[in-house]
């Protein structure tokens, strides 16, 4: 079987590249994946000894089973995971994509592995996802679902959805200009994703993440979730270089190291019933407003899918 190459982005986090590979190598197929480990440059001479480090403990930590990109200039996140998954996509097609932050559980590969393999030829879906936000009422659940938003934490795409990725949000004015339209790609109000968008556009972060979420959106496509998060990041100790993540600190949840394989849905399609309940659990991580009735998420959550379907 031919498993999809793994993108892992690096930089100065010697000690985090280490559990991020060694939780790959739990993973049954990592052995059998072309690995490609893309290095960015240091930011200034102080960064150089990290840098460094962060090298050599990758190469060890890999004994020569991948492939090092490495730039001699710092190109910063964004940049670099473009042009990584550029380069992937165009060489194989696809790819699954790691940063050096992210600590997966032994079922991620698998679950990568079989989505892409599953859905290669849908349209709609444009990436798998192997974070799932905690949503209590998933906790006893087995099957993926497909949801109307990306996610940046351990994921994989094909290169015939890649190849519309969107670097310069072109027609961002739309969300500004259509307050429904603002609406559904804030998800019925859960997650302030526009206001992330108009940051990046005025080049205050730089996100490919938000700019890949509007190029799904634009295509009105989805991505598959598992039930219960596969990932959990471990970057929340001062240590990165996007301290706005930080404003995603409650949803960082913990991969289970001995879960089921979700099994994967028949149909490509958004459940009222399954986006609300992920509605109520990013709500509730923003401090409280979860307490909102479920009732009038489900409501807000079925005139979400049908504007979803009717795009």
């Amino acid at each position: 079987m031919s498993y999809a190459p793994i993108a892992l982005f690096i930089y100065r986090r010697p000690e985090h590249t280490r559990r991020t590979i060694e939780a790959l190598k739990c993973c049954p197929e990592f052995a059998e994946s072309p690995v490609f480990v893309f290095c960015d440059g240091p930011r200034k001479a102080a960064d150089e000894p990290a840098v460094q480090e962060t090298r050599s403990v990758a190469r060890e930590a890999l004994m020569g089973q991948a492939q090092f990109v490495e730039s001699l200039k710092n190109k910063g996140l964004a940049v670099s995971i473009i042009e990584g998954v550029s380069q992937l996509c165009a060489q194989y097609g696809r790819a699954v994509v790691v940063e050096d932050d992210l600590v997966v559980a032994s079922q991620f590969l698998t679950f990568m592995n079989s989505g892409l393999d599953r859905y290669a030829q849908e349209a709609r879906v444009m990436q798998i996802s192997g974070h799932m936000f905690p949503v209590p009422a998933f906790q006893n659940r087995n099957g993926a679902l497909f949801l109307p938003f990306t996610t940046s934490w351990g994921w994989a795409t094909w290169a015939r959805a890649w190849q519309h990725f969107d670097e310069h949000v072109n027609g961002w004015e739309r969300l500004e200009q259509d307050a429904s339209l603002r609406r559904c790609f804030n998800l019925g109000g859960s997650f302030d994703y526009y206001g992330m968008l108009k940051l990046q556009l005025a080049g205050k972060i730089d996100s490919w993440a938000i700019r890949w979420y509007w190029s799904v959106f634009m295509r009105d496509g989805l991505a598959l979730y598992p039930p219960r998060t596969l990932v959990s990041n471990e970057g929340f100790d001062g240590s990165g270089t996007h301290g706005w993540r930080s404003a995603r600190r409650g949803m960082h949840g913990h991969s289970e190291k001995n879960a089921q394989i979700p099994a994967l849905p028949d149909t490509v399609s958004v459940s009222e019933d399954e986006l609300a309940y992920v509605r109520l659990s990013l709500l509730a991580m923003r401090g409280g407003v979860g307490r909102r009735a479920l009732k009038a998420l489900k409501s807000a959550a079925s005139k979400l899918v049908t504007a979803l379907n009717s795009r």
